[in-house]
């Protein structure tokens, strides 16, 4: 089955080359295309896609907001940024919203088509570029304390391994624990961070300055 996708960005021509660029991927089928983020909203109460391709820099809505609203109101459907805009504060507003995914726009077909598929599949996928902005961002200003996050010491030795790329089976040899041990752990460190998923994670690990 297809992943059903809304795009939105007010540039026309940017617009019009993704639905094209898009419907040579195989897998993905767009089935409609917004001017701003409060049409992208609009759209995706009538489609239910089940990824939002947006931009962030938009009018009447940016694409933080149409994020945060999507996610809020129709959970159903992922979001994936897509923009020119890589600086650590577009990052960190776009994956609070609740973005799985984040992409500048040199990136190229099979990357975009990649984010929309992990998305669809409820993973996260932030490119090279963006984890350096987020590695810079992190870098720049004095990080917060560990201790001051609530969390234990293996539930930060957890989500520093997150940030580095690890799957769970991955932590759990890393920390010669059981895969549901390594589970466990992350959904308290969830829970205390009020983490939605692994980009917000990586996100948060750098503003702790564990990344």
């Amino acid at each position: 089955m297809s992943v059903r996708v809304v795009v939105a960005d007010d540039q026309t021509v940017v617009r019009d080359g993704l639905v094209t660029l898009l419907k040579l991927l195989p897998g993905i089928e767009v089935i409609a295309a917004a001017s701003d983020g409060e049409e992208a909203v609009q759209l995706v109460a009538e489609h239910q896609p089940d990824v939002l391709l947006v931009d962030l820099r938009m009018p009447r809505c940016d694409g933080v907001e149409a994020t945060r609203r999507v996610r809020t109101e129709y959970p159903g459907t992922e979001v994936v940024v897509l923009t020119t805009y890589s600086d650590d504060d577009s990052v960190l507003s776009a994956l609070r919203a609740g973005a799985r995914g984040f992409l500048t726009k040199d990136a190229d077909a099979e990357s975009i088509g990649r984010a929309i598929q992990a998305a669809a599949a409820g993973q996260a996928i932030v490119d090279a570029e963006v984890q350096r902005r987020l590695i810079e961002g992190a870098t720049s200003v004095k990080p917060a304390r560990t201790t001051e996050s609530g969390l234990t010491p293996r539930e930060i030795e957890v989500l520093r391994l997150i940030a580095e790329g690890l799957s769970n089976t991955e932590i759990a040899r890393h920390l010669v624990v059981s895969e549901a041990t390594v589970k466990t752990h992350i959904n308290h460190l969830f829970a205390k961070a009020n983490l939605r998923d692994r980009a917000q994670a990586v996100a948060y690990a750098y503003r702790l300055g564990l990344a």
